[in-house]
């Protein structure tokens, strides 16, 4: 499914009967409607970021509901398109925290080959109709991958932003984990705590502080390429 180490913790998942038949829904969703992200791009978090390299987890909601938007990852967009509002505010807290250059690029690869899983609890949405798969099932699949990392013996950030993301901590029980929320970036709510919360150096200290590479958030040099 994956092909990586995610196809094993998974897969009690993968073979349930349950999620074959989930799996037939959405297969029928994107038979007759236009749903993002493409096919191919649905599992992209778990793809790029497999299980043994996550050291940070972002939650998203779920993915942009845009034409060429979303790619499969947590607030990410794809290269070329517009920097989305939640996004052009993460990149001001990442230059008032870290003095991080704001980017014009929305591409967030970068940050998930380094071991951040950027994941949406939601994977797929139809085409300009925001949270139209939320009661679709997909939570059923992102909880338990949240729980699957809580099982993880080498310690992970889990920045929730907002209060859907909130509602995640309650999975999160390993004390070896370290959990950060604020408000969501959203221009609706960053005035409110988000800006100022400095998630980007706390995550890179606790990372060094447990003897793990830092992330390196700034992917400016990457758009040089």
């Amino acid at each position: 499914m994956i092909q990586n180490d995610w196809d094993e913790k998974l897969k009690v998942v993968w073979e349930s009967e349950g999620f074959k038949k989930f799996l037939s829904i959405v297969d029928q969703e994107y038979q007759t409607k236009i749903i993002f992200p493409p096919k191919n791009y649905v599992f992209n978090a778990l793809k790029l970021t497999p299980f043994h390299k996550v050291k940070v987890v972002i939650v998203g909601q779920d993915p942009y509901h845009g034409e060429h938007e979303a790619h499969g990852l947590s607030f990410s967009v794809q290269k070329g398109i517009k920097v989305p509002p939640s996004l052009q505010n993460i990149y001001k807290e990442l230059q008032s925290d870290l003095n991080i250059p704001i980017r014009n690029c929305g591409d967030l690869t970068g940050w998930a080959n380094q071991g951040v899983l950027l994941l949406n609890a939601v994977l797929t949405v139809v085409k300009d109709t925001p949270a139209s798969h939320r009661k679709l099932g997909w939570e059923r699949l992102t909880d338990y991958i949240i729980k699957v990392l809580n099982e993880k013996e080498e310690p992970i950030v889990f920045i929730l932003w907002g209060n859907f993301a909130k509602a995640k901590k309650e999975l999160i029980t390993n004390p070896k984990h370290l959990v950060l929320t604020s408000a969501h970036p959203s221009p609706f709510s960053a005035n409110y705590g988000f800006f100022g919360s400095k998630p980007f150096s706390k995550t890179n200290e606790f990372l060094k502080q447990n003897n793990q590479e830092p992330i390196d958030w700034d992917l400016n040099k990457l758009d040089q390429d």
